[in-house]
């Protein structure tokens, strides 16, 4: 199985980038993963916040295969424990799904269009973090997803 992880904006502190280049390294042990970065869009400042969700969800929707199971990184979606979430990538897995895209989102979200082509939304926490620090968290649970489903000591209970 493939993994795409989706950003909008690009990861500017070098701590996050060597927490990101790390995790994926790591991650291609178990399958391949690719981050793809959407550019900011330019003169945002000038546009409303639902004029930036659909050209945001344009740019992530031309990323996005139509055989991709395709996960939102969302406030209100469902949240995992790391078993739990090991677990659904196991299901995906058994299930035949050759790609995951997971989508990192801009600052306001998503469009209507890209909460409609998805197939499911996770939430890592009620807390807000920043869209930055996000991309390493998740890769890190993405990983210790893989090592708990290959019984590696890398988590503990």
């Amino acid at each position: 199985m493939k993994i795409k992880l989706i950003c909008v904006g690009k990861t500017t502190s070098n701590y996050l980038i060597e927490g990101e280049n790390e995790y994926l390294k790591r991650l291609k042990h178990f399958s391949s993963v690719e981050k793809i970065e959407i550019p900011e869009l330019k003169n945002a400042k000038k546009m409303s916040e639902s004029e930036i969700k659909k050209q945001e969800g344009e740019l992530i929707l031309k990323k996005v295969d139509s055989s991709d199971y395709l996960i939102l990184l969302d406030e209100n979606g469902t949240e995992y424990n790391s078993v739990h979430f090991s677990r659904f990538l196991q299901k995906r897995m058994n299930s035949g799904v050759k790609t995951i895209s997971f989508v990192i989102g801009g600052a306001y979200g998503f469009s209507e269009d890209v909460y409609n082509k998805s197939q499911s939304k996770i939430s890592l926490s009620k807390m807000t973090f920043s869209h930055q620090m996000v991309r390493v968290f998740f890769l890190e649970q993405v990983y210790r997803g893989f090592s708990i489903l290959k019984g590696m000591p890398y988590h503990h209970e």
